[in-house]
């Protein structure tokens, strides 16, 4: 893939060099070439001086090219518009803005644009450490109606078919994450003690699936 990257922040420049350690081609745009200082010397992509949604800018990126843009620099509008540019006037499918007003986020997330609101992210970090029961949302589709969420079922669902779970909640459970590892499980898995559990759900029977989860099996 080549990945288009707005602003070599923090965020900006991990998401450069993971790229590009996974094998991508990487152009990473910032108004200050100071900021290409926290890429490092090993650094291969390129570095373009500039405003992320200026034409030039993005044509010298290869933005004509470019399978995905992710606009992550500190400014909310600036991310938008970046990203509306990649998406409207270079066909680029895969796009994502950074967020910071979780009001504006909402929005955009709802007209199509995916954002990642980073004052909800964060807090809702911090909400599942410091109270993990309940269900967290980990993501929304752009409709507002389905939702991926960590889940924490009663203890007398482990030991029993993830298959049984699912019919219980009329929901799916997209992935478990066991031993610090992502697991995809099928009608034979079986929930273990220590699993984390990723289920995808509609608003409409969250209620309902919250409930079945807070207690045993058959109660």
């Amino acid at each position: 893939m080549h990945v288009v990257i707005m602003g070599c922040g923090r965020v900006g420049s991990s998401l450069a060099t993971a790229l590009e350690a996974a094998g991508h081609s990487v152009a990473i745009i910032d108004q200050s070439k100071d900021a290409f200082r926290r890429l490092g010397a090993d650094f291969k992509g390129r570095t373009i001086v500039g405003v992320g949604f200026d034409r030039d800018t993005l044509l010298e990126a290869g933005i004509d090219g470019a399978d995905a843009f992710a606009a992550v620099s500190n400014g909310d509008n600036s991310n938008i518009l970046a990203a509306r540019v990649a998406r409207e006037n270079y066909g680029v499918t895969n796009v994502v803005a950074r967020i910071y007003d979780p009001g504006r986020a909402e929005i955009y997330q709802r007209l199509g644009i995916p954002t990642v609101a980073t004052v909800i992210w964060a807090s809702d970090q911090i909400l599942r450490r410091i109270l993990p029961g309940g269900a967290r949302s980990e993501w929304r589709d752009a409709t507002g109606t389905v939702q991926l969420l960590e889940v924490h079922p009663h203890l007398n669902w482990y030991g029993r078919p993830i298959s049984e779970l699912e019919t219980a909640t009329e929901s799916r459970v997209a992935f478990l994450t066991r031993l610090g590892e992502a697991l995809i499980p099928d009608e034979h898995t079986v929930l273990q003690d220590g699993d984390l559990v990723h289920m995808t759900i509609l608003d409409t029977q969250l209620a309902i699936a919250e409930a079945v989860l807070s207690k045993g099996p058959g109660a």
